[in-house]
Order: C-alpha cells, then structure tokens, then sequence
C-alpha cells in the first residue's frame, strides 16, 4: 500500500491546488483556534477573582447572578456565621462599578471596584503584596494588566509614585499596583479599603455583596456548610452558601447558559469545521474527478476498492497534518496580538491544541469519506 506514496504524489502534482487547500483548511483552524480561544478566555477570566480569593465558603444574595451582577444582603447573616464550630475567620467584601476618570484624557469609564477590610487578608500575597497604602483615605491599588482605555496609570505610578484622578467624582490617589487582568465583564480592576469603599459610593457597610468565610484547618468542609445552610440560611432564604469551588461553578454557570457569549464562540468553532470540512471535500473530489481515468486502470490492473479508498483517505490525513503545523503557530501569534490588545488571557494551551487537531483531523477524513465515494464508482468498461 505505501510503496509508492500515491497519494502523496498526487496532491504535489497539482502545486497550486494544494496550497490553496492548505490555505483553507489553515483558515478554518485559525477560525477554530480563536473561537475556542475566547470562549476559553472568557471562562477563565470570569473566574480569576473567585480563585484568587483565600476563603473556604462564600455567602451570597440569591438575587446575584454573576460577580459583576452582585446583589447586598445583611451584613448580620456573615456574623451569624461567625458562630458555627470550625469557623475560623470572616471577612465581608463590597463590590460594585464605579466611574473612573482617564487621569491623562480625563474619559470616564467603568471599572470594577472591590472593598476589603485591609487589616484582613483576603487575596494572596503574590497579588496583594501590600495593604497598607488603602488604610490611608481616599488611596486606591489599581490593576496594572486593565486595559490601556484607563489611562497610562501603571506608567505614571512608576514614574511619580502615585497617580491622582477622580472615582465617582471623587478625588483619589493610587497607592499602588496589582496584576489580576481584565474580563469579559470589566475590563479593569480596584482594590481599596471598606472604608474608602463606603467614601467612594456613598454605601452603608451593613450590605455585602461576598461574605468569606476561613475555616479552621480541622474543620471539615462539608460538615460546616451543613450547619450554615441549615442554621443560618435555611430559616431566611435570603442567602446562598457555596464551597469555593461550587462559586467558581456558579460563575461558569452563569456565562455558559445565561449568557449567549459562549454558545457564539462554540458555534463559531462548529462553523469553522463545517467550512473546513467543505473546502477539503471540495479539493478531493476535484483530485478524484481528474484522475478517475487513472484509479480506473488500478481497478482494472487487479487493485480492489480498499487501495484506492486508502489512497483517499491517505490524502486526507496529509492534508490535515499540512494545514494543521503553519495554523497552529500563526494562531499562537494570533492569540499574542489579542492578549496585548484585550488584556484577556488567551493563550495556547497542549489540550486545545491537541482537541483542534483531532477536530482537523475528522474534518478531513469526514470529508474523504464522502469524496471516496466517486472513487468505488470508477469502472474501466466505462471508462474505457
């Protein structure tokens, strides 16, 4: 069967034609790439906060249905919980969008607001290394990887020390930096004390949005949500308990069904096959039309119909693993430009890669399957 590489010889006959497949079928796994890229980046950003945050249960509003769609509830459900055996810590977090002045254009934009008890520990050390300048009044830490639409803030902190612009109509000062990133639902991030929080928005700090709760390192986990859904937020309904993992779960939930982002960039990626699968059943139809004199001859030398069948899908599979190589490495290009541009984290990763090429390859042997069948119709009585 691979003594002579007909197939090979083949698709190099016609130079042309199989750049012009490589080139489709290139296209169709950039298109791939990028959809799944930014349905994966939207994932992952959405949930950056929630797995940065060091707690072991969480309390929200029932009302919430995303981190950037937080209702309050009462202060006073987070101390109840204060009581439960095995619970070491609390710390309630106020979250909400305020309006922030581009300190060299002077624009207005959103941006993600988070107020913390700086006395308490709440992100990591690696994120948050410094918590000192937010017990200052009216000092922020501002997200250095939010996008440039902020102003040059990181520029001007490194070059001044500080950076003072208006929050809400506010005057405030940035005392520092962090590095979290932006999201599909903010694309940039603040950071600064309860108090300053309750300054900027005018908030009583009897609503939360997050109430994080630390356990003791015997407590068992299981055991103390038990308790605090049924002693606490059982008798009221006016809160939800969730481990750290069932809220990162509740903020994919959200993104995956009640939004129609991800269903886009999943149906994105499937049009992406579709036409992929096209333009390759396309190029070996034309290759099988042209040389069906010629497969005729093999039948009639004594060849069967799994030989040339073979040689189909031989062809298939070269021009996957053709296509496939300059696409990969123009999409990682390609997610480098984004990443810069957006700020998302879209970047390649071994399981997408390797989840395109096995797309790639199904694509192409989908579509010998359907060509091959031109091939089995090839007789040397008509032909000849």
């Amino acid at each position: 069967m691979f003594a002579i590489p007909l197939a090979w010889l083949q698709l190099i006959r016609e130079r042309v034609r199989l750049l012009v497949a490589l080139a489709g079928i290139g296209f169709a796994v950039i298109l791939m790439f990028i959809q799944l890229g930014f349905r994966d980046a939207l994932f992952e950003s959405a949930i950056r906060i929630h797995q940065s945050l060091e707690g072991d249960i969480f309390l929200v509003s029932p009302q919430s249905s995303s981190l950037i769609a937080m209702a309050s509830f009462s202060r006073r459900r987070l101390l109840q919980a204060q009581g439960v055996e095995g619970v070491a810590s609390i710390t309630p977090i106020y979250m909400s969008f305020g309006q922030w002045k581009d300190p060299d254009k002077q624009g207005a934009r959103g941006i993600f607001v988070i107020g913390i008890e700086p006395t308490k520990r709440v992100f990591p050390k690696e994120l948050l290394p410094e918590l000192d300048p937010i017990k200052l009044q009216d000092v922020v830490l501002f997200d250095g990887k939010s996008r440039d639409e902020f102003g040059p803030v990181p520029l001007l902190y490194e070059q001044n020390g500080s950076v003072e612009t208006e929050l809400n109509s506010r005057r405030v000062t940035v005392g520092g930096l962090f590095s979290l990133g932006a999201s599909f639902g903010a694309d940039g991030n603040i950071i600064t004390s309860d108090l300053n929080f309750r300054r900027i928005f005018n908030r009583d700090l009897g609503k939360i949005e997050v109430g994080l709760i630390r356990l003791k390192p015997e407590a068992n986990l299981d055991e103390v949500l038990k308790t605090i859904r049924q002693d606490i937020a059982g008798p009221s309904k006016d809160i939800l308990v969730f481990s750290k993992a069932e809220f990162v779960d509740f903020e994919l939930q959200y993104w995956k069904n009640s939004t129609a982002i991800g269903f886009i960039f999943n149906l994105g990626a499937a049009i992406g096959w579709v036409v992929g699968t096209v333009i390759v059943y396309q190029i070996l139809y034309t290759d099988v039309a042209d040389h069906l004199e010629e497969y005729a001859t093999l039948k009639a030398m004594g060849y069967r119909n799994i030989y040339l069948l073979s040689v189909v899908f031989q062809e298939a599979v070269i021009l996957s693993i053709l296509g496939f190589i300059p696409a990969y490495f123009l999409g990682v290009g390609l997610y480098r430009m984004t990443e810069n541009a957006t700020a998302l984290p879209i970047y390649m990763t071994q399981e997408r890669g390797t989840f395109v090429f096995v797309l790639t390859m199904v694509m192409c042997i989908v579509s010998g399957a359907i060509a091959v069948r031109k091939v089995q119709e090839a007789d040397p009585a008509d032909i000849f």
